[in-house]
């Protein structure tokens, strides 16, 4: 995500709030401050040493392959929710992009939709939620959850039970722990690199990227506007360029 949010139009550039001046978004920051810092110690006994060895040990093809299959399995919350909100091509896409793969590209372990330049979605029930007028709301850090928006968090439950795929079609419970136990083990370390990003106050960076790809996907990739257009004092005439 920090590797994709410095891609996005205006980057992920922090903002100085101030001291006095929390962030109209992160009204809760001093107990969100508290919880982050309970997340990044569990993470630094735990979850990032686990991801490192998951990493050293685990070829780039098979991380590649394993990285495609979860993809995949979100291709099922793409369709429901590109339909949520009304939005048939897309949905359209997700299908095809999950039938192709499923098939061709051998249970999702390849990606040939990609290469096809079928473009993968990324909805959740959270953004059809905003889609129908529903707040993101407040800026808010769950123990060993993270720092999300509050519809992003309501959206959980249904994305990660009721539309995954792995909930119907397997029955053995071990299987289904070990599956949810390697995707967490898979995104970490597909982190590992992007921390190297992080300048300044950790936490501030982390909320501000998070913020700022999330109402990028919400907007679906559309600027509120453009910081050059709405300056009126902002302009060229022919003596700016040289010829």
């Amino acid at each position: 995500m920090l590797l994709v949010v410095f891609s996005l139009p205006g980057h992920a550039d922090t903002v100085d709030w101030g001291e006095d001046r929390p962030h109209p978004r992160d009204p809760y920051e001093s107990w969100n401050r508290k919880v982050f810092a309970f997340n990044e110690t569990l993470d630094g006994w735990v979850l990032k040493p686990i991801a490192r060895g998951y990493r050293a040990v685990t070829p780039g093809f098979v991380r590649k392959g394993v990285g495609n299959f979860f993809a995949n399995l979100g291709e099922i919350p793409n369709f429901a929710n590109n339909l949520l909100q009304a939005k048939p091509a897309a949905a359209g896409r997700d299908a095809v992009r999950f039938t192709l793969n499923t098939t061709v590209g051998v249970l999702g372990l390849f990606d040939p939709a990609t290469s096809l330049g079928i473009r993968r979605s990324e909805e959740d029930f959270g953004q059809t939620l905003n889609t129908w007028g529903v707040p993101q709301g407040p800026y808010i850090v769950w123990p060993f959850i993270g720092g999300q928006t509050l519809s992003h968090t309501v959206s959980l439950p249904v994305d990660y039970y009721y539309l995954n795929p792995v909930r119907y079609a397997v029955d053995e419970p071990e299987i289904r722990y070990g599956l949810a136990a390697l995707y967490a083990v898979h995104q970490r370390s597909e982190l590992l690199d992007a921390e190297k990003l992080i300048r300044g106050d950790r936490y501030t960076f982390i909320r501000d990227a998070y913020l700022q790809r999330r109402s990028f996907l919400v907007n679906d990739g559309r600027m509120d506007s453009d910081p050059f257009l709405d300056d009126e004092d902002f302009f060229f005439d022919d003596d700016d360029f040289a010829y």
